[in-house]
């Protein structure tokens, strides 16, 4: 079988990219962003004062100048005033405004005392030189440069620059519709009466909140019983019409496992089939003829969280144009013994240690049907399936859950 590492490659070589659209800036937050955003102006785009008090010369100070008359007062969004040019003139000035012109350097109001239109310096002057609280103009960035990369999903950082520049929409990749389909006799909705034998949908309201977490919330639930023509017909409209499909369930080699067949039938072309790796073994990938990614998770709660994790938000994040973002390494706070010739994705509680290095302990659940057995957990650190023996403080790539 395939290690994971195989596997995300060949994910990651099947999945088309997503394709671009303008976005309102308004909308922005969490999409990724598809074209680069640039300085239409010198930012900041005057000299601007960064805090309130006097403007003035640097050159009056090194002179010896400590009484300053008031010319006039300027508050920011006022065009710029003239300094006078008697070395004794200052103007008083708010945090934001521009720069009076012939002035270089602004006194704050705490280092002076005021008796009606004079100003006396009181405190020291040695840092106050020419550029004193003064954000000078292009300091941060010149007209047409590059501020933001595509790449990276947009936050509150990203959006204040694109709004800064005059950015009224951004280029992003589309936000896929993914189609979460849960399947099995023994589901029942939330709200249905539940029989001893059957048991509450869960994973496709885990797996929609979670794709909806990490930036893609464009999701539809289905279930599809055990029966074949209702899987026949279902499964056809859900693949004409949705952008992604992530399947629960239905996919190992019982009798009523019909989705590996009618996957076939209806031309999705199987790229693997089972990965070496513990919880999600039987993990299925596969493309339509429109290129339309199916990812056919199994049903177990805690395998196919973790298999939507490992493999389908990075996939997503890479057809959406996303910049790599390499898993942290931590190191293990106890020891690890598994015997299988499998990765194991291994459940952890992260904790800081003495050093400040990112610890990891193992936290695992009780079985792979054990959805609570995860809420105490932070993520999961992936073990090779080499060695059977994990020694405290052996290295791991580590993802957080969504």
């Amino acid at each position: 079988m395939l290690t994971p590492a195989e596997a995300e490659k060949l994910v990651f070589e099947n999945v088309a990219p997503f394709h671009r659209e303008d976005c309102p800036l308004a909308a922005a937050h969490g999409r990724v962003l598809r074209a680069e955003i640039r300085a239409d102006r010198d930012l900041p785009p005057f000299d601007r004062v960064t805090l309130d008090g006097y403007a003035l010369r640097a050159a009056a100070l090194a002179e010896g100048v400590r009484t300053f008359r008031v010319e006039s007062v300027q508050a920011a969004g006022m065009r710029a005033f003239n300094l006078g040019a008697a070395a004794d003139a200052c103007i008083e000035i708010m945090t934001g405004a521009i720069l009076p012109d012939g002035a270089d350097c602004i006194v704050p109001y705490e280092e002076t005392s005021r008796d009606g239109t004079t100003v006396t310096i009181n405190g020291g002057v040695d840092s106050l030189v020419r550029g004193h609280a003064i954000h000078a103009r292009g300091s941060d960035h010149r007209v047409g440069e590059v501020i933001v990369c595509p790449g990276v999903r947009l936050t509150g950082r990203e959006i204040a620059v694109a709004a800064a520049c005059g950015y009224g929409s951004v280029v992003v990749s589309q936000s896929p519709k993914i189609a979460v389909i849960s399947t099995g006799d023994e589901l029942v909705e939330i709200g249905a009466a539940v029989a001893s034998h059957q048991i509450r949908r869960s994973n496709d309201y885990a797996l929609r909140a979670t794709l909806a977490g990490a930036g893609y919330p464009n999701v539809a639930r289905f279930h599809l019983r055990d029966v074949r023509h209702e899987i026949e017909h279902l499964l056809w409209h859900i693949i004409a019409e949705f952008d992604v499909v992530v399947i629960s369930g239905g996919i190992s080699k019982g009798k009523f496992d019909y989705l590996p067949s009618e996957l076939d039938r209806q031309n999705v072309r199987r790229i693997f089939q089972g990965v070496a790796q513990r919880p999600g073994k039987p993990f299925w990938f596969g493309v339509t003829a429109r290129k339309t990614p199916v990812f056919a998770l199994p049903g177990n709660p805690v395998s196919a969280f973790t298999c939507l994790h490992r493999y389908v938000l990075p996939a997503l994040a890479h057809a959406s144009g996303a910049a790599p973002i390499p898993p942290r390494v931590v190191a293990l706070a106890a020891p690890v013994t598994f015997k299988p010739k499998l990765a194991y994705f291994l459940p952890v509680k992260l904790s800081s240690g003495p050093r400040a290095e990112l610890l990891a302990t193992p936290d695992p659940s009780n079985t792979s049907g054990d959805f609570s057995g995860l809420i105490a957990s932070d993520g999961f650190v992936e073990l090779p399936a080499d060695p059977t023996e994990f020694p405290v403080g052996t290295h791991a790539p580590f993802r957080p859950w969504v």
